[in-house]
């Protein structure tokens, strides 16, 4: 007997707001009610909107990503119940495929302004701005980060079961504390739950109000369940073992990448779309006992970009900041370090540093953790493939050769990293002792 069709168990709409679609939610809870069962066993479709909801746009202008609502955002599909799941048990996930829609076969990168969002180099480019990138099959291009190419590691960045009440109050509460003790002047910490905006699936009026009291924002992961670990490999062929902390599971997923740098460091800097991603799922019972696991483990599938022996640059970076301040094995710290090094790198060939900044966020760089024992500096790398280029970018290119590389889009009142307030350009930095001013 052939194989019947796989079923679709969540259709999203690109026309609808995101927070009056029924099947999809922004909090994690126990409480949501399921948008569909599936069977112990079952593969099946799901449709996914990007994680803002549709809120960027295919143009040429970063506005959009400057006023991005903050509070309508990550919205997940599901959540689904699985037949025969338990407390205690785990949900082995496959990801069978991932796929952008056809009908909106693009994708966005983008850098948050400081004041909204910001990002892992905010404090050195503060500005908003962003990347489109067309898909092409399995490979992407850009014009806004001209004489690039490169396959995309598809991947949902979202993947958890629901927390149980338990789970739930320790989340609340240790995030409480960390907010609490750490009062800082210019970002959050953490973020508590928020009523404002809430979307909590088909929930009643009277059920979403406790959700928005209660509920834990999908914007970090966290160890006990997965959640928004944004972990590239999570591709075509991984295999997933998640926690199961309520009856059914309540399994929920989204925020599908088409392709993302390791650090994912801009914030909004994976390759963010619209797409249907390809699941089965098999509840292994009382499997958390039985292989001791307290949070996700996974298997990477066979697909993955292929850079051959010696084609990638190996960047080095260490806990000093760039004010020559030291750090004590601050990995943090290093990997800032690390990637201006890219960045400054890659100017010689005519980038702005906005636009280094916005690739090393979603092309499949390396990033990777060298050393933690030898005080006071952490050591990171960045590998950077060099066959995604147009152009040899390899040490051996002296003098570079400046092309002309256009410009990613800003936000308006900024070009080229000239920020124009009163009809004034004024000076804005760029790290590595390099500024422009006009």
């Amino acid at each position: 007997m052939g194989k019947t069709a796989i079923r679709t168990a969540c259709k999203v709409s690109l026309d609808t707001p995101a927070s009056e679609q029924p099947y999809l939610h922004n909090r994690w809870h126990p409480d949501i009610p399921p948008a569909a069962s599936i069977k112990d066993g079952e593969t099946v479709k799901i449709e996914c909107l990007d994680w803002t909801g549709g809120q960027i746009l295919n143009t040429d202008t970063a506005d959009d990503v400057r006023n991005v609502d903050l509070t309508r955002v990550h919205y997940l599909s599901g959540p689904f119940e699985i037949e025969g799941a338990a407390p205690g048990d785990l949900l082995l996930v496959e990801i069978m495929d991932v796929q952008p829609f056809e009908d909106q076969p693009w994708g966005f990168t983008g850098i948050f302004d400081k004041g909204n969002g910001g990002g892992f180099l905010d404090e050195i480019y503060p500005s908003a701005a962003k990347a489109i990138w067309d898909f092409e099959g399995i490979f992407c291009t850009s014009r806004h980060i001209p004489h690039v190419k490169f396959a995309g590691l598809i991947h949902p960045g979202i993947l958890g079961c629901a927390p149980s009440a338990e789970v739930l109050n320790t989340w609340n509460t240790r995030e409480a504390e960390l907010i609490a003790a750490n009062k800082l002047a210019d970002r959050d910490v953490a973020l508590p739950p928020q009523p404002l905006n809430v979307h909590a699936g088909g929930a009643d009026e009277e059920l979403t109000a406790k959700v928005g009291r209660e509920g834990a924002r999908t914007i970090p992961g966290r160890p006990e369940h997965g959640g928004n670990c944004d972990i590239k490999n999570l591709s075509r062929g991984s295999k997933v073992y998640l926690p199961v902390h309520v009856a059914g599971a309540k399994f929920s997923v989204g925020d599908l990448h088409f392709s993302q740098g390791d650090g994912e460091i801009s914030f909004c800097g994976a390759i963010e779309m619209a797409g249907v991603i390809t699941i089965n799922f098999k509840v292994i019972k009382n499997g958390m006992a039985d292989l001791g696991l307290k949070s996700p483990i996974y298997i990477p599938g066979p697909v993955e970009p292929q850079f051959g022996p010696g084609r990638q640059i190996f960047f080095e970076g260490f806990s000093v900041d760039e004010h020559g301040k030291q750090h004590y094995l601050d990995v943090a710290v290093a990997y800032r370090q690390t990637t201006l090094r890219v960045i400054e790198y890659l100017r010689r060939f005519g980038y702005s540093d906005y636009q280094v900044y916005l690739l090393l966020s979603c092309a499949p760089i390396q990033g990777h953790v060298a050393g933690l024992v030898d005080i006071p500096n952490a050591c990171t790398t960045i590998g950077l493939p060099m066959d995604i280029f147009d152009f040899d970018i390899s040490p051996s290119a002296v003098p570079a050769k400046r092309l002309d590389m256009g410009s990613c889009a800003f936000e308006t009142g900024v070009k080229e990293g000239k920020i124009t307030a009163g009809g004034k350009n004024s000076e804005v930095s760029f790290g590595g002792g390099l500024s422009y001013k006009e």
